[in-house]
């Protein structure tokens, strides 16, 4: 199942869809939550009332409506560094011997058709086509046999990094958190649907021109290695979201290298999840708030 925030007639709402159509929960299943977060920790029989809802509730064309971020507040955004060999390769780093995590604030979270800004900050704003995942229940001391249990859905995300201010000291935090730099979606495709999430190609291509072309089978670390270890530190909630890493290919490791400017749009496709298409924007006048 596929599970969505949309806007139509001026408001927002969550759906599920159905191939090229989605359905309001809203108006098929009024008794559901009808945020996919809320939704998704409600647990299987909600989310089978959902499916058995969409089935027969009134649809809408997608191109009908605007797809909003699936998960437009998350409790936290994790994310691991350094995860692919080919892209620890063009990094010229060294492979971890342990997962490198770090956040990325939740504040820079947008949706799978909205712009990014080129900071005024920041002059080498730089794409990472990633799969993303979302917990759907309390967990703690997750073995990683057992991480499936509490991985709720799937994901595309867009791990957006101005690398002069990535690498200007040694955490990563602020370099991957500016506004809008954390594009998701386009929707949340349940575990179950999914399958293995550890054989899914993924693409990212800039303007048209492929950057990115890997599979999810050359994760370093997979998502349930992942689950493992972050649960050993601290509780996973419903509604926290991991990046799980990105491939080579960044306008980083190009020569010259090749960072984001005013006017690109970047997609990223990931099998069996969607696609997301983010245009590049300068960054509005407008977002000082003082």
């Amino acid at each position: 199942m596929r599970l969505a925030r949309f806007s139509h007639d001026g408001r927002e709402r969550g759906g599920v869809v159905v191939g090229d159509e989605i359905v309001d929960l809203a108006v098929a299943a009024p008794g559901l939550p009808d945020d996919p977060v809320a939704l998704l920790a409600a647990g299987p029989e909600a989310l089978a009332a959902a499916e058995a809802a969409a089935a027969a509730g009134t649809r809408l064309a997608l191109d009908e409506v605007e797809l909003r971020c699936p998960v437009p507040r998350p409790h936290n955004f994790m994310a691991i560094g350094l995860n692919y060999a080919d892209h620890i390769a063009e990094s010229g780093m060294p492979t971890p011997e342990h997962p490198v995590f770090f956040n990325k604030e939740v504040s820079c979270v947008t949706g799978p058709f909205d712009p990014i800004h080129l900071p005024r900050a920041s002059t080498m704003v730089d794409y990472e086509g990633e799969l993303g995942f979302i917990i759907g229940r309390p967990c703690r001391h997750v073995p990683a046999d057992r991480a499936h249990e509490v991985i709720a859905g799937y994901f595309v995300v867009n791990d957006v990094t101005a690398r002069d201010w990535q690498f200007r000291t040694p955490q990563w935090n602020l370099g991957k958190s500016f506004d809008t730099h954390g594009p998701i979606g386009p929707w949340i495709v349940t575990a179950d649907e999914v399958g293995d999430p550890h054989d899914l190609d993924l693409k990212t291509w800039v303007n048209g021109e492929l950057r990115q072309s890997s599979n999810t089978k050359n994760l370093v670390f997979d998502c349930f290695e992942q689950v493992a270890t972050l649960s050993t530190v601290c509780t996973l909630e419903p509604g926290d979201i991991v990046a799980s890493g990105t491939p080579d290919g960044v306008g980083m490791a190009m020569s010259p290298p090749g960072f984001l400017v005013e006017g690109d749009v970047v997609t990223i496709t990931i099998d069996g999840v969607g696609t997301i298409a983010n245009p590049v924007i300068a960054e509005p006048a407008d977002t000082a708030r003082i």
